[in-house]
């Protein structure tokens, strides 16, 4: 058994709570065991200038990531790292393929991922809570009317499967990611349908049987995920 009598399928205690912030358009606090991460979603009623230039007719969404110092037993840094950059890029591009960006208008929505607490996983909590921040931001927009249509066109949210100790895990702690063989990020959306994949062997390269283990473990998980976060909107 794993920590906490976890077997190999089971996700740690998934909780989001909502409105945590007063002025963002949506916000929430999301933890994954022990990881915990601050999604904020903020509306700017601009869009970036190479969409001005271009032209386009369409709004944008992009993300921040960051990890808080404290978040880890060593006290991080505030500056930037290339780390992080990488993550907030996956998460944008994450969120971007749930919304019909046409819809949205002539308007970015800025969702910022703060971690407050690391234990693994914190880039699959970014992307699962920041998917709910974005929701209650594009309800509020069309509560106010500024919106007509809902630009939604579905669900997202990530988890992560590791190879450990010869078994197939999902959402590894850090103690199991620090010495997974293989560790693999799912983006996922309704249908069984895939956003984006990343994995890599640390050591000795793995055959089908596992990454197809891996799949089905990443897909049973999203399950749980998509209902969290209908929870979740359906309280807010």
């Amino acid at each position: 058994m794993r920590q906490a009598n976890r077997t190999d399928e089971q996700l740690r205690p998934i909780h989001i709570q909502t409105g945590v912030q007063k002025d963002p358009a949506g916000s929430v606090q999301i933890a994954f065991g022990q990881t915990v991460v601050l999604c904020s979603a903020m509306v700017a009623e601009e869009v970036p200038d190479w969409i001005r230039r271009q032209k386009l007719d369409h709004g944008w969404i992009t993300a921040e990531y960051s990890m808080l110092p404290g978040a880890t037993p060593e006290r991080g840094s505030r500056k930037p790292k290339g780390r992080s950059e990488e993550i907030q890029r996956l998460i944008g591009r994450g969120l971007r393929a749930g919304v019909d960006l046409k819809k949205l208008g002539n308007r970015s929505i800025y969702v910022d991922c703060d971690v407050i607490q690391a234990d693994g996983g914190t880039r699959t909590a970014s992307i699962t809570g920041g998917y709910v921040a974005l929701a209650l931001a594009i309800r509020r927009l069309m509560e106010k009317r500024l919106l007509l249509e809902d630009p939604i066109l579905r669900p997202v949210c990530a988890v992560s499967t590791a190879l450990v100790d010869g078994r197939v895990v999902v959402d590894p702690d850090y103690q199991e990611d620090r010495r997974a063989e293989v560790d693999m990020n799912f983006v996922i959306t309704s249908g069984e349908q895939f956003i984006e994949v990343q994995g890599a062997a640390e050591g000795s390269p793995f055959g089908q049987p596992a990454l197809q283990r891996m799949i089905a473990q990443a897909l049973q998980a999203a399950e749980q995920l998509f209902a969290v976060q209908r929870q979740a909107l359906s309280r807010a």
